[in-house]
């Protein structure tokens, strides 16, 4: 189980149009003791972020209304928003240098495996302890 030695949790940001995968994923973060928004498109996230939003990790569909996750990412990039760790999702396995040259950080086929949500948190987390000394 990840857990945060400083004791703040990790600040998730969710964009999934899909109301189940955001449901499921949302849940899965919640037994990592996330802090999770959901966004159901691109563009809404990228309000978040306009508002002044601050998040450790995005986690973003590929596959969206209004603004795909794609464009999401590049704006999200654009802005300046560099040490946020954002992580592309797709039913579709072959999405992995789409979101690469977004500049997304990483990649996972959707449905998501507990295990490598797992190891993405836990990175999130030992970035976030190191930059707080």
């Amino acid at each position: 189980m990840a857990s945060n030695a400083q004791g703040s949790p990790v600040k998730a940001l969710l964009v999934d149009d899909t109301a189940v995968d955001a449901l499921i994923l949302s849940t899965k973060l919640r037994k990592f003791h996330c802090e999770t928004t959901v966004a159901k498109t691109g563009k809404e996230a990228l309000d978040l972020f306009h508002e002044g939003k601050k998040f450790d990790i995005v986690l973003c569909d590929k596959d969206m209304p209004i603004m795909n996750g794609l464009e999401a990412v590049e704006k999200i990039r654009a802005m300046g928003e560099i040490d946020v760790k954002i992580v592309g999702l797709s039913a579709d396995y072959d999405a992995t240098e789409v979101f690469m040259s977004a500049g997304a950080d990483a990649f996972v086929p959707k449905p998501m495996k507990l295990d490598v949500l797992s190891a993405i948190i836990q990175d999130v987390i030992n970035k976030k302890n190191n930059t707080m000394v």
